[in-house]
């Protein structure tokens, strides 16, 4: 019995058929549902009332309000132009507050600048002194 049943399982993972398992749902496919009108003002409102929601479980002790105004803040940047251009504005005004949400909300671009700044740092550090031009003040000397 068990020798048959082996061989079972060494027939079907030649073959590698397995019909019973559906294919996943890809990115198009979730890009597309997601930009439907109905599902974006669904996450927006979703998203607003997160925001709202934070209030009272923010009176709660710990730091649960903290998380659920970033879920809601998250949904609704992702769905309104209005709320994107109001945040980057925020941002401009007060950098260290910006780059804190740009942290806590793992955006992309927040990731790219810093990876950048990284790389120019360490390029700075690489640099021998020799290589960099002499200010003028030391010429004169």
């Amino acid at each position: 019995m068990l020798a048959r049943w082996r061989d079972t399982l060494q027939v079907l993972a030649r073959t590698g058929a397995s019909p019973h398992i559906r294919s996943m749902i890809t990115k198009e496919q979730w890009r597309k549902f997601i930009d439907q009108p109905a599902v974006e003002w669904t996450i927006f409102v979703l998203g607003i009332l997160f925001m709202i929601a934070a209030i009272p479980v923010g009176a709660l002790p710990g730091p649960g309000g903290v998380f659920v105004f970033a879920i809601g803040l998250a949904m609704v940047l992702k769905t309104s132009m209005w709320a994107k251009r109001r945040y980057v504005r925020f941002k401009r005004s007060k950098p260290k507050a910006g780059s804190w949400a740009d942290w806590a909300l793992r955006r992309r671009s927040a990731r790219r600048r810093t990876k950048l700044q990284k790389e120019r740092e360490a390029e700075a550090l690489t640099t021998s002194p020799s290589e960099t031009i002499a200010s003028p003040e030391r010429r004169a000397n």
